[in-house]
């Protein structure tokens, strides 16, 4: 019988490892590995992995930041948002193992809670690879605005920005 997956707060020691998923998930959307320690030292309250039979399967990676400003893909960014205006989700990603067992929808209960204690009103990100049906069930909604459309290029055609009220 497999062990029971579950979420815990991630380490630098994490990182080889989310990188290996996020190369596995991701390999349209490649990510220096300094994106993942920068994301990791931004924000550690919001960066967790998802383990699974001894082993990563799945990890997101979260922080404060600006309304209607989604970072570039691949960009360093290296200081908080001051003062944050939301809370963006820069990454969740899972291995097919981890899909369909509820640990997506889990983690992101979290980070709604853990955004509303930093008392910002909303959660946003760039939902990219069909994912959008997905966040549209996590109560977030397609944000419709032509500045972003520029930004969410630098992802893919199909990128869209979403938005999930926290009050």
């Amino acid at each position: 019988m497999p062990a029971p997956l579950h979420w815990r707060a991630m380490t630098a020691a994490d990182l080889p490892a989310v990188q290996a998923v996020a190369d596995i998930v991701h390999p349209d959307f490649p990510e220096d590995a300094a994106v993942f320690a920068d994301r990791l030292a931004l924000h550690p309250d919001g960066c967790f992995t998802l383990q699974g039979d001894d082993a990563t399967i799945g990890y997101v990676l979260s922080h404060p930041w600006h309304f209607k400003q989604p970072p570039k893909l691949n960009a360093i960014l290296s200081r908080p948002a001051m003062p944050a205006s939301t809370y963006y989700i820069h990454d969740l990603a899972l291995l097919p193992a981890a899909r369909k067992t509820g640990a997506a929808a889990a983690i992101v209960k979290t980070l709604a809670a853990h955004a509303r204690a930093l008392r910002l009103p909303n959660m946003t990100l760039v939902a990219v690879n069909n994912s959008v049906h997905f966040w549209q069930r996590q109560g977030f909604d397609i944000v419709v605005d032509p500045e972003l459309e520029r930004q969410l290029r630098s992802y893919d055609e199909h990128a869209c920005f979403m938005r999930h009220r926290l009050t």
